[in-house]
């Protein structure tokens, strides 16, 4: 009964306009906005629409929080939904914004397998257990204006709570069961590769981060996916295939589509 009742009132927030002041803030802040087709878009405000009603926003820091900060926010999570069944993010419940860089006091690692306690500065975070998202405000506005540089904060924190669905912070979200072979395949080869670069030092078109951890080479995977897909498809074609299955979005074909609109 409940599930009947969460998906009905979806299919309302989903059906419901968005107001003429949140419109222009997309328009205005997200530019891959301007990338999708006219159904894509109506799509994407409607998860913007549900995403708004069901997560809590907090300011942290002093930050003053806003509607451009919720709705900018919501709507570059959204662009990860489009076309799939989604549950719009169940294990997230709360997402809070510093206004800049911030700093988190803990242990690290230093190398050599020695930690030392200290302070952290940090864009980004999230984990699987603890339902929460941090994000910095200046770093997420600057990632939704700006495309192509294959950066975009929001992307990759939001790719890994797409990663927890299934349970498990492994670099592999819920898959149709006919794609896990590949994508084990294909990621597991990929990933072993970015390694080895990482080792001896050499220039890679994905971003080394992504070595740190399968989980972490997701989340950079989906930012390159979104921000440079037509060089991700060309240097890495059965890695950007995974991706466009599983994401059932072709960012490359944007490049392509003189019907797109174009950013004001």
């Amino acid at each position: 009964m409940l599930n009947i009742l969460k998906t009905r009132r979806r299919l309302r927030l989903r059906a419901t306009p968005l107001s003429a002041e949140w419109q222009r803030l997309i328009e205005r802040n997200v530019a891959a906005y301007h990338r999708l087709s006219p159904d894509d878009q109506r799509e994407l405000q409607g998860h913007t629409q549900v995403l708004l009603a069901e997560k809590h926003f907090e300011g942290c820091g002093g930050l003053q929080l806003t509607d451009e900060i919720r709705v900018t926010i919501a709507a570059q999570a959204s662009m990860l939904l489009l076309h799939r069944e989604t549950d719009y993010y169940p294990e997230l419940k709360s997402i809070l914004v510093y206004p800049g860089t911030y700093l988190v006091t803990g242990d690290r690692a230093v190398g050599g397998g020695i930690w030392e306690e200290g302070d952290e500065a940090r864009l980004g975070h999230t984990g699987a257990s603890i339902g929460a998202l941090v994000l910095a405000w200046d770093d997420v506005l600057r990632g939704a204006r700006t495309m192509e540089d294959g950066s975009n904060l929001v992307y990759h924190e939001f790719a890994h709570q797409l990663d927890f669905e299934n349970r498990a912070a492994d670099g592999t979200p819920v898959l149709a069961p006919r794609q896990y072979l590949s994508w084990a395949r294909v990621l597991s080869a990929e990933y072993n590769a970015l390694r080895q670069a990482a080792d001896h030092s050499q220039h890679t078109l994905i971003d080394q981060y992504g070595a740190t951890n399968p989980a972490e080479f997701f989340a950079v995977l989906t930012e390159l996916f979104f921000e440079k897909p037509v060089e991700f498809r060309n240097k890495h074609e059965a890695l950007y295939e995974e991706l466009r299955v599983f994401y059932r979005q072709d960012p490359a074909a944007w490049a392509n589509d003189a019907s797109v609109i174009s950013a004001p």
